[in-house]
Order: C-alpha cells, then structure tokens, then sequence
C-alpha cells in the first residue's frame, strides 16, 4: 500500500447554520507525534471553510477520513430512489443532484434537498413524519435502507444508522447530505476513495485522498486492543491512544466528544491504513465503489 505523509480525520456536523462547534479537524503526521487539533475560530468551523481547506490548504500526501456517509444506499433496491426518474445511477451523480437542488442554499445546507417533494419521501424527517417510501420492498431492515459497507460495519459490532434517517443524536443523514454537497464542489480538487483510484504520492503537491470514515470503528477498534470505550478526559483518550503504539496529547482536563473523536481516528487512520485489507474489503465490488462507496477500515 502506497504511503501517506499526513493523517487527517474530520468530525463533521450536518446542523443548521453557519458554523458549527461539532466539527473538529486532527492531523496525525507519519513520521510520529501525537495527533494534533486544528484549533478552530472563535465560534467553530464552518463547512465551507473545511471545503477551503481541504481544496486549497490541504498538506501534500494526507489520506483524509471524514466521519460522514458518501452515498446512499442503492445495491438493496437496485436504485438511491426507486420510482423516481431522476433517481441518478453512481454517487458522483447523487452529488451532483443533492448540489444542484440545494443550488444555492447556504453554509451547504441540504434542507432544500429534504424539502423537494420527491425526494423527501424517502426520508424519516421525524417521529411523525416519515416519508412513504422510507421503508421500500427489497430493503433489508425496518430501520431503513443500509449500504453493504454498513452491513460490514454491523458484522464488526457496530451500531450504524440509515443515512436515509434523520431522527435521533446519533443519525448522520443530514451531514452525510451536506457532505456530498462538499465532495461534489471538491471534483477535480481531491480524489475519493473508492470512487477515484489511489492518487501516485507526490513530493511537492497532490497525492491526497478523501475516505470516509466511522469513527465508531476506530473506537471500537481501539476498545478491543485494551482502550477505553468512554472518553471523558485527555487522560481517557491518552489511555486509547497508548494501544495504537501512539504518544499522548500533551493536554489535561476534560475532552469534549468531537474533538476525542478526531484526535483518536487520526491516530487509527494512521495505524491501519497500511494494511492492505483495510482497502481490498471481501464484499466490495467495482459496482458498490461505484454506487455505493465504502467505510474505509469495515472488512
């Protein structure tokens, strides 16, 4: 497996407005160090100056992990949304749809998305509104549609949740949405696995890679090798990063969830990415890469 210079791993937020104290940015370097924060303004980042950043400022060679989903599911239905004709056929498309209906809703925001009269009724939009095709013939659980990379991440023991569910703290629709808008602007910028091949590692510039991530896997992960599951404090989150071989962020007191998150799965990222498994999963085909997508790390 080729080599990556930087280890990047974003904690993104789907929320209302212009910026948000859920997204948290952490780099973990190859050649050692703990994982560090990207200190963020005053009132957090906003999404488009992550997009600005990962286009413009972005260190040459880093494998980039964003905790979001980057697609929907297709393979159980044969469709992202069957029925309706604009229904697209691949992901890039999918981004470009969800871009193009949101047009220029700000801080990439879908909610135009959610709103348009076909495609909001394949979402759960609440507790009383659930949208009618939300649970389809063919899909395989009464909790809405999965991708096969979930089925994968269920088969590690971990809990994910239908991107097509935006009900309840730990849904990730809404910033799996308003990351495929990001990732549709970023075209040309920075490839996405598994969508685009691997980028040949650059000296000078490029080289770079966006994956999606789970950060629940790295927690997971990290918890099987003798980590704590609960991280409360740095000290909590140093403990976990001793068993990914991994020096400890020279911080104290309490760490909030957004930012431990980050800074551990960049130091996963880090751990597993030159394992070859970790991008040769057993159930992903050229047809889900392509429709689909995967969770880097879900074998």
């Amino acid at each position: 497996m080729r080599e990556f210079d930087h280890f990047v791993a974003i904690d993104w937020s789907g929320a209302k407005g212009e910026r948000h104290k859920g997204i948290a940015i952490a780099i973990a370097e190859a050649k050692g160090g703990p994982p560090v924060l990207v200190e963020p303004p005053d009132r957090g980042f906003s999404r488009t100056e992550v997009r600005d950043i990962l286009r413009d400022e972005l260190p040459a060679n880093s494998l980039v992990g964003m905790d979001l989903g980057i697609s929907l599911p297709f393979e159980d239905c044969g469709a992202y949304f069957p029925g309706w004709e604009a229904s697209p056929k691949n992901a890039k498309q999918l981004w470009a749809l969800i871009d193009d209906i949101c047009g220029d809703e700000p801080h990439l925001g879908a909610n135009r998305f959610l709103s348009h009269p076909q495609a909001t009724r394949y979402f759960r939009h609440s507790r009383d509104n659930v949208g009618d095709h939300f649970h389809l013939p063919g899909a395989i659980s009464r909790e809405g549609r999965f991708r096969e990379a979930e089925t994968a991440q269920r088969a590690q023991k971990c809990r994910p949740v239908s991107n097509f569910n935006l009900v309840g703290a730990a849904q990730v629709g809404k910033s799996s949405l308003t990351g495929m808008r990001m990732l549709h602007q970023l075209r040309g910028h920075v490839p996405v696995w598994p969508m685009d091949p691997i980028p040949e590692k650059r000296i000078t510039q490029g080289g770079s890679m966006i994956v999606e991530i789970y950060t629940g896997l790295a927690s997971k992960e990290t918890a099987a090798l003798g980590g704590r599951t609960k991280l409360l404090t740095f000290e909590d989150l140093n403990s976990a990063l001793s068993v990914l071989d991994c020096p400890p962020v020279d911080r104290i007191g309490e760490v909030d969830d957004h930012s431990s998150d980050a800074l551990l799965t960049a130091a996963w990222l880090r751990k597993v990415a030159p394992e070859p498994e970790r991008w040769e999963p057993r159930c992903l085909t050229a047809q889900i890469a392509y429709t689909e997508g995967w969770t880097f790390g879900a074998l």
